[in-house]
């Protein structure tokens, strides 16, 4: 599966590809901790392709990378769509106790996002990670 970049580890700024290369979607309060992609040509439940953590070093906008399996999974529910996210090990320090306060926070981000953006409630929620015994 080949994985896209979108947007590079501690960035505050999320990005989107699109026809014109990488917009800003949003800005969050909490930088990502790791790189932020999508794997190409998959579809998920939410109608973009699938999503993909990658922990490792800081990568570039636009890197990509070649991988036959994934190391894990978290759970989440976006705008009340299953929304998981694959995960990829490179290399270097993980926790996965961080991860899952990330994804808390960031569910709860996501429920003020809708509300002020764009003037609905929804369910935004971490539902758990799976992680294989990485590296």
């Amino acid at each position: 599966m080949k994985i896209i970049v979108e947007t590079p580890k501690y960035s505050f700024w999320k990005y989107c590809r699109t026809e014109k290369g990488y917009e800003r979607a949003f800005f969050s309060p909490l930088p990502t901790i790791f790189n932020y992609g999508f794997i190409e040509g998959t579809e998920s439940p939410d109608g973009m392709e699938e999503d993909v953590v990658v922990l490792g070093p800081r990568l570039p906008r636009g890197s990509t990378l070649e991988r036959e399996n994934f190391d894990g999974i978290v759970r989440f529910l976006d705008d009340s769509v299953r929304d998981d996210k694959k995960v990829i090990y490179i290399s270097g320090f993980y926790s996965p106790f961080l991860l899952a306060f990330y994804f808390r926070l960031y569910a709860l981000f996501k429920v003020f996002l809708y509300a002020f953006q764009e003037g609905k409630i929804t369910t935004c929620r971490f539902e758990g990670i799976v992680l294989r015994k990485l590296h």
